[in-house]
Parts: structure tokens; sequence; C-alpha cells
């Protein structure tokens, strides 16, 4: 019914993206209903949260090893329902998340990922990233918060951030949620009609809904130049609000058995401490 290549069934190919030709409302690498989906989620907890445990656990021994999951998308694709429902999963001990906002006026005083890099996972860690430092070619591209001159250096400025990280032990997975104008607008519409959904609506979004072509071309853009080998991208549908937690739950996963991370060997005489844990007498 499912299978590990959502894996590839979502990842995006090298060269020219169209994201109108990739449908939003389908479940690549699952033929299974929203019942039997949502079951399967809840079965990858166990699994995703020992290879984590394990993945801290080799950290405490020295290892560098870390994920760094990256959520981008148009609003309401689903961040928060992948924050909650998927990384849920996993011990929040062992999670770190970071939602990006509009940058303060000390981040703008420095390169567009410095704030970035003050954020990045520890080892050991899952960290997640709710928007990242894709922003600044999506956002600043549709908005001209920079010149175009600055958006063409932030491309490989990007991949030669991702280059560095991941080399000194982060693994990074990238998911663009892709949500369709009339989902989206669907989204909005029960925040309206729901008094306990009006504090996630924003006015905002709407005069955003308006430069939906725009916001189309720069993540089209955004995904062809910064898909790389060691960086490479998923476009995960994400009108089906079950297909998207499953199929993110699976790229984790699947990430966490590529790293097969190992429980430390003792660094201390396992049989001594028997010995001594069974001659030992607790003070009265």
């Amino acid at each position: 019914m499912t299978d590990v290549r959502i894996l590839d069934a979502t990842r995006v190919p090298h060269g020219p993206v169209d994201l109108g030709a990739i449908a939003t409302d389908t479940t690549p690498g699952f033929d299974g209903d929203k019942d039997e989906g949502k079951a399967a989620l809840a079965e990858l907890g166990e699994e995703l949260s020992e290879l984590q445990e394990r993945l801290w656990a080799e950290g405490t021994a020295g290892s560098d090893r870390r994920v760094l999951l990256v959520l981008q998308g148009m609003d309401t694709s689903g961040k928060g329902g992948v924050l909650r429902h998927t990384v849920g999963l996993i011990d929040p001990q062992g999670v770190r998340i970071k939602a990006f906002k509009a940058p303060t006026d000390e981040e703008l005083e420095h390169d567009f990922l410095w704030r970035i890099r003050r954020e990045l996972p520890p080892p050991g860690y899952v960290g997640v990233f709710d928007r990242s430092h894709y922003e600044d070619v999506l956002i600043g591209r549709v908005r001209e918060l920079a010149s175009p001159e600055e958006i063409e250096r932030r491309y490989d400025a990007i991949n030669d951030f991702e280059q560095e990280v991941t080399a000194a032990g982060t693994t990074i997975l990238k998911c663009m949620l892709h949500v369709s104008p009339e989902e989206q607008k669907s989204r909005l519409l029960r925040r309206l009609e729901r008094p306990d959904k009006h504090w996630k609506y924003n006015p905002g979004d709407i005069d955003e809904r308006g430069r939906w072509s725009a916001y189309r071309e720069a993540y089209e853009i955004a995904l062809e130049r910064t898909n790389t080998a060691v960086a490479p991208w998923h476009v995960i549908p994400a009108d089906r609000k079950w297909y998207r937690n499953l199929a993110v739950g699976h790229l984790l996963l699947d990430t966490l058995r590529l790293l097969a991370p190992q429980w430390p060997t003792a660094d201390f005489d396992v049989a001594e401490e028997h010995r001594r844990l069974a001659e030992e007498d607790p003070v009265a």
C-alpha cells in the first residue's frame, strides 16, 4: 500500500520546474485512502522516535550528524499541520523548531544567511525551519525587497551554504508543500467562518493571493536553481492534508534510515559495572 519510494516520487528532477504540471491533489507513492493514510502515519512514530534517539545518542558520543527539515509553501499549505501531526511523532526533546518571520532591524544589518546560521540544529537533533532562507529569494523577488542582482547572488549563496553545512554533518531535507489556489481559498474561507480559527487569518493573505502567479514563478526558479545533489527538493502535493503529513513523515523516516544511526559503544566495562551493582549495599 505504501512504499519508501515516496522519496523518489516527490523528488524534483534536475532542470526547469513547472509547478503547473505537478498535481496538488494526488498521492504519489501511496495508493491507500485517507483512513489508511492516517493509520500509516501513526505507524511511523515508533521507528521515527527510535532513530532520532539513536541520532541523539551518537551526538553525545561526539558525532556531528543532525537533520534539518525545511518547510516552504504558500499560506495555508500546511506547515503548521506537518509540525503537529508529523514532527510531533518525534520526542520533542530531540526537535528544534524555528519559524522565520520578517527579519528584525538587527537581522537586516547582516547578510540574509546570518540569522539562518544561528538557528541550525545542534548535533543529534532534528531541526525544522517553518519558512527559511528561501523567503529571501521568494518574497524578496516578488515584492522586490532586493535588487535583481542581489536576488541572483542569493541562489549561489544558498547552494554554497547548504554544501557547507552538509559537509559539517547536517542532512538537509527540503519540502515545498504544493497547494492549489482553489484549496487555499477554501481553507481561508473556513478560517473566516469559524471564530476559533480567526486567530489564524491574516488579511494580508488576500493580498498575497493576488501575487499567486508571481510566487509560482519565484518558486519554480528557486527550485530549479537550488535543487542540488547534496540538498534536493521534494514537491509534496498538499491539497490532501493527510497525504501531505504522511509524505513528509516518510521522507523523514527514509532520511534517518539512510543515516542509520547506531547506539554508541559503552566506554566502560559493562561486566564490571554489573558486578559492582550486584555487590552494592544500599544505605538504609
